[in-house]
């Protein structure tokens, strides 16, 4: 029921609105889908403000989820290939998503297998660092593959 109720219990809701009213109180109902509905004696205005005290807390200890996108063409060269794929590890260790994608200009959607390769190598050699949450699938123009950090130890 209440902080200062003696016997918390099972009350009629005329009797517990009368135990309300003594104490110059408010009967609030806490949970109203538990059977029977679960009530409290308290003032009603403190309960709110703990409600949404309660509710900022959770919002700041929510972990905002940051993705980088890391773009190839078709024809990445090697030393392109590695100096994103050392971008990715940087992201991936901070702990960003990482959205890598193969984008297709023109005609050279022609070669999307070649980008699909690119991708499955990109998300095997990232494996310490984070997983492929999807394998490569075509989105108009774009092949795209997202990756997460690994949980850290």
């Amino acid at each position: 029921m209440g902080e200062n109720i003696e016997n918390p219990g099972v009350f009629p809701l005329f009797e517990a609105i009368k135990m309300a009213e003594e104490l110059e109180l408010d009967l609030v109902e806490i949970s109203p889908n538990a059977d029977p509905p679960v009530c409290k004696i308290t003032d009603f205005q403190k309960f709110l403000y703990q409600q949404k005290k309660k509710a900022k807390e959770m919002k700041a200890n929510a972990s905002k989820v940051v993705v980088k996108e890391i773009r190839f063409g078709p024809n990445t060269d090697e030393h392109d290939y590695q100096f994103k794929l050392k971008h990715a590890q940087s992201f991936l260790k901070e702990g960003s998503k990482v959205k890598a994608y193969v984008f297709f200009k023109g005609r050279s959607i022609l070669f999307s297998e070649q980008g699909e390769k690119l991708l499955l190598r990109f998300a095997v050699e990232l494996e310490e660092f984070g997983k492929a949450e999807q394998l490569p699938k075509l989105e108009g123009k774009r092949m795209i593959m997202m990756l997460s950090p690994a949980k850290k130890k």
